[in-house]
């Protein structure tokens, strides 16, 4: 369910750096996120034995074994090398899904659903989508390009048919700095949503900031930064992004959201 704001602290640096708790303890917080050493030796297993092999066999032997890990793996799903799965309970995948070499999926948090990716979807090598108590949604036929990163400490959608160029990055993040008698990243972190409607197209190294809606059929020319909602059908550009025209018919007018 969409949230409109959520503020959270979860696993502070205090935490973090707590001697109070192992290093074993941290480890599993942060990457496994389930407790206990059988959940631990599997998790370091199936890694130490597929995670890193290359060509085919290396992808039948993670065809096989990741799905003892993720929440749910559909058919004909494909893992590249180097693949970092962390809280991979909470990570749910359609069929025809193709992970690229050395992703990152963190499904981090203590009340959030997590990432859950539809049908035929590819995820391009070095991306990072990255929840920090936040959930991620990816609906069907979405294409993210190499380099990416989605980060959501609340609530992220991409709608079907989404385009996300290469070096993209949304940002549905941001810190409380109303404090002074504290450093920001000691305040606690605060997400609102983003929302990519669908066939959205984001151009190469556009940045969309949090609390953003991008309309139906809209376009993001390359190396935009988004900090305000954008309306469906219309084609923006700049720093920041201003819609300079609308892909309707001529003499119709953008709708507004």
């Amino acid at each position: 369910m969409e949230r409109e704001i959520k503020e959270h602290t979860f696993m502070t640096r205090k935490r973090l750096f707590s001697q109070d708790t192992s290093a074993i303890q941290k480890y599993q917080e942060l990457v496994v996120g389930q407790k206990g050493l059988f959940k631990l030796f599997k998790y370091e297993f199936i890694f130490l034995l597929s995670s890193w092999i290359p060509g085919a066999l290396g992808l039948f032997l993670r065809s096989k074994l990741y799905p003892l890990l993720l929440g749910r793996v559909g058919k004909g799903v494909i893992f590249g090398r180097n693949v970092v799965l962390r809280y991979p309970h909470k990570i749910f995948l359609g069929n025809n899904v193709i992970i690229d070499d050395n992703c990152l999926i963190d499904a981090k948090g203590r009340d959030n659903h997590g990432v859950v990716i539809g049908d035929n979807v590819f995820v391009g090598r070095n991306t990072i989508l990255l929840c920090t108590d936040g959930d991620i949604f990816i609906e069907d036929n979405v294409s993210i390009g190499f380099n990416s990163e989605v980060m959501s400490a609340n609530y992220v959608k991409l709608g079907k048919n989404v385009l996300i160029s290469s070096y993209c990055f949304l940002n549905a993040a941001t810190h409380d700095f109303q404090r002074t008698d504290i450093a920001v990243s000691q305040q606690a972190s605060i997400g609102r949503k983003i929302v990519l409607e669908e066939n959205v197209w984001l151009a190469a190294n556009v940045t969309v900031l949090d609390g953003i809606t991008v309309g139906k059929d809209a376009i993001v020319g390359a190396g935009a930064v988004v900090t305000k909602d954008l309306p469906p059908l219309s084609i923006a550009v700049g720093m920041p992004a201003k819609v300079i025209r609308s892909r309707k018919s001529e003499g119709d007018e953008i709708e507004a959201i």
